[in-house]
């Protein structure tokens, strides 16, 4: 009776989980040397990309950025079959109207950056120039790549098998059920939006409660390797991507065991979406260990997965997500951001209070750092974008590390936040932002100091 609940793997079966999941670690989280520098393999294919097509990759971001507006505006007047029937295309193009207009203002600065027509403000080599010609080249390559193999860390039972092992520890350490393990793991390995999505749903579904959702939701829709990649890079420190990486893990650890203590998410009710009673089964079956456990879950995820043609499909579905998702907003709040970083003193104010505690900390070129802290809530990729031209890299290490601890960005993880069913508001998080920012800010300087 004790094993009754164990299955005998058969070994295709057992091959389908160990191999693809195998070849996904080995590409996204195996550093390895290439030309003098530590790196992955995905960012190996990326350089080969971002080279070969260097001198029409701002053409080609435009058209995308112009094809996405085109299907949002499909989407919301002309409703055509094909986006109406298809899951896909619907929650790609039929977005809220918000997110709609950020769509037509990016394929606005686009056009106008390409052309360098209308007000140089916005097509300066500092601002719209910066974005379409540096930053969303390095966002092509890395989400090409990314998109096309990350089936292998989500589909074919990864997710499932760490969801088990990590089971005893979600509950004492941050407050939370095991099941929510699967949610940071799916965001570390793929993206932020991805945890986001699967909280909301299990949220929806009576598995968290409205606190634990919204801990779930602002903490562990943690950044991907694939964007720490794209934010290390930026600020021309590609090479120290390893220990950039350990640096953010040991900040957001620390700060997701302090944050679910600390008002406001201590204070969520522990009650359940629309009164429904929880469906969690934390329990591993008797006669499994969580390792044994989670290879049983693990193999049977992998054991549905049998097409090569639906990997593929997964793969560019991936890609144009990433894509049309997230190029579009970038180059309009980014675009926005710059100018006001560039033209105006807002983020000087702003930043002004963080000098001191910087000078503190002594790290140099505070003044232009502080300026950098603030910024990353309108998008993740701005502190570094304008980080970049510190001269001292132990501050640009800085600019990049906190930019992606902070996790609170409005152009995409904090938009998807407000407009999910998790119970957070935007003044949550605002005060959420401040709170990551001042939690893994001094450890972040201090690993920059052992560093540099």
């Amino acid at each position: 009776m004790i094993n009754a609940s164990r299955k005998k793997h058969s070994s295709s079966d057992l091959i389908k989980f160990l191999i693809p999941s195998l070849i996904g670690i080995s590409l996204f989280m195996v550093p390895i040397k290439y030309q003098g520098d530590i790196t992955i393999p995905i960012a190996i294919f990326s350089g080969w990309i971002q080279d070969l097509l260097a001198d029409y990759l701002p053409e080609i971001m435009t058209f995308i950025i112009a094809i996405t507006l085109l299907g949002t505006l499909l989407a919301k007047f002309a409703k055509p079959a094909f986006i109406e029937k298809s899951p896909f295309f619907k929650n790609l193009f039929d977005v809220p109207y918000i997110w709609a207009a950020a769509r037509f203002i990016g394929a606005v600065f686009a056009v106008i950056t390409l052309f360098q027509i209308g007000p140089e403000q916005i097509w300066s080599e500092n601002t719209g120039g910066l974005l379409l010609n540096d930053l969303l080249p390095i966002l092509f390559s890395v989400f090409l790549f990314a998109g096309l193999f990350l089936p292998l860390l989500l589909n074919f039972g990864l997710l499932e098998f760490f969801g088990a092992l990590l089971t005893k520890i979600m509950r004492p350490v941050f407050k939370l059920p095991g099941r929510s393990s699967i949610d940071c793991v799916a965001s570390w390995l793929g993206d932020g939006t991805i945890g986001v999505l699967l909280t909301s749903k299990q949220y929806e579904e009576g598995y968290y409660t409205k606190r634990e959702a919204a801990i779930i939701g602002t903490t562990f829709s943690v950044v991907s390797i694939t964007f720490s990649l794209v934010v290390i890079s930026q600020v021309n420190l590609g090479h120290m991507f390893v220990p950039f990486y350990l640096t953010i893990t040991a900040a957001g650890f620390i700060c997701a065991i302090i944050s679910p203590r600390i008002w406001p998410l201590s204070r969520k009710p522990d009650t359940y979406y629309n009164g429904q009673e929880s469906e969690l089964d934390e329990s591993i079956p008797e006669g499994h260990t969580p390792a044994s456990w989670g290879l049983q879950q693990g193999v049977a995820k992998a054991s549905t997965n049998m097409s090569l043609k639906s990997f593929f499909q997964d793969g560019a579905k991936n890609i144009l997500d990433m894509w049309m998702g997230v190029a579009p907003i970038v180059m309009a709040l980014g675009t926005l951001a710059l100018i006001i970083a560039e033209y105006t003193p807002v983020f000087t104010y702003l930043g002004m209070p963080f000098i001191p505690l910087l000078e503190l900390m002594q790290v140099p070129e505070a003044k232009a750092a502080s300026e950098t802290l603030v910024v990353g809530f309108a998008d993740m990729f701005l502190p570094s974008v304008i980080g970049a031209s510190i001269e001292s890299e132990m501050t640009r290490f800085v600019v990049a590390a906190v930019s992606v601890t902070q996790l609170i960005y409005m152009s995409e993880v904090g938009g998807l936040l407000l407009g999910s069913k998790i119970p957070v508001t935007l003044w949550d998080l605002i005060i959420i932002f401040i709170q990551r920012t001042l939690i893994t800010l001094p450890v972040i300087v201090l690993a920059a100091h052992i560093l540099f």
